[in-house]
């Protein structure tokens, strides 16, 4: 099922990815720092929501409470619970 979340206090206004189970493929950051972001989505290629989350949640870029890291954590654990809720 393919997922779009749209991040708050970030530069990139759109994560999509999509969720299959609890396995995350194909994530896509549309804005932010291009290289950063398109190595961030590969190393997480086929991981579980878990996995992701526990690794990310809680990172900060510079002054924000936040980082694009952060938003993919609560993105793809907002999927997660949408689709079992289902």
């Amino acid at each position: 099922m393919e997922y779009i979340y749209e991040p708050e206090g970030v530069c990139p206004m759109q994560i999509k990815f999509d969720i299959n189970g609890d396995i995350i493929t194909n994530i896509e950051f549309f804005g932010g720092c291009n290289g950063n972001l398109k190595i961030i989505a590969k190393l997480l290629e086929g991981k579980t929501v878990n996995e992701i989350y526990e690794k990310l949640i809680g990172n900060t870029c510079g002054r924000k409470n936040t980082s694009c890291a952060d938003q993919l954590a609560k993105a793809v654990k907002e999927a997660y619970e949408k689709s079992t809720a289902a």
